[in-house]
């Protein structure tokens, strides 16, 4: 039984632990996208990667609206749907991926949608967060982009090399602008660090520290009763 009660008790603080720690992420996730507003700054010839995460930056370029990605397995208010990758070329060569927001899956993936209208050719200038591409939680929920066929490509979690080696070896930033709210050719943007916020981790952690200490009081209780007992 104090075996027992040992290896739970310390499964208990671990997983405590652990959720306390992804709230205390979260909450920095979440200064950190607060403070990205301050202050918008062009991008120049600076890598994506050289910034803060969420920090707003300007862009001028122009879309390549013949190949775009549509990020799979993305939800909002409980339905299913895709994100839209579009590249942007930039004034030096480069290419950056435009998040330009979320669109429903409306149920047939043999007839993707049309993602192509809106884009203006010429140069555009554009404003967004910066931003790291979406990660899976496990290994079976990642789908690179194919190499190739027809475009728009489906993807799900992919890496920033899948998808370069996907658009023929561009020279790809790995990573992506959320285009702003209020700029045209996008769907729906109400781009936020997380889904769910730091106060459900830490009542997670509240609550498996309450497991522990529950635990404990079971095993005085039972170990005074059997001594009493005997």
């Amino acid at each position: 039984m104090t075996a027992v009660t040992v290896l739970l008790l310390a499964v208990f603080i671990s997983l405590g632990r652990w959720q306390w720690s992804r709230g205390e992420q979260k909450e920095a996730l979440a200064r950190g996208f607060a403070a990205g507003a301050v202050q918008a700054q062009p991008l120049g010839a600076r890598g994506t990667a050289t910034l803060p995460r969420y920090a707003v930056v300007s862009v001028t370029g122009e879309w390549d609206a013949a190949r775009q990605f549509l990020l799979d397995n993305r939800t909002r208010d409980g339905r299913a749907g895709y994100e839209v990758l579009t590249p942007l070329r930039l004034a030096d060569g480069r290419w950056l991926l435009v998040n330009r927001g979320w669109l429903p899956f409306e149920g047939r993936r043999d007839r993707l949608p049309e993602v192509a209208t809106g884009l203006v050719p010429g140069a555009v200038t554009l404003r967004g967060r910066l931003d790291d591409l979406p990660t899976a939680g496990l290994a079976s929920g990642r789908a690179a982009p194919a190499l190739s066929g027809a475009w728009p490509r489906v993807t799900s979690f992919p890496q920033p090399s899948e998808l370069a080696a996907s658009l023929g070896g561009r020279s790809l930033e790995p990573r992506v602008l959320l285009l702003d709210a209020s700029a045209p050719a996008g769907y729906r943007r109400d781009w936020r660090p997380f889904v769910k916020g730091p106060e459900q981790n830490i009542s997670y952690a509240v609550q498996w520290w309450s497991f522990g200490v529950l635990l404990l009081v079971l095993f005085v209780k039972m170990n005074l009763r059997t001594r009493a007992d005997t």
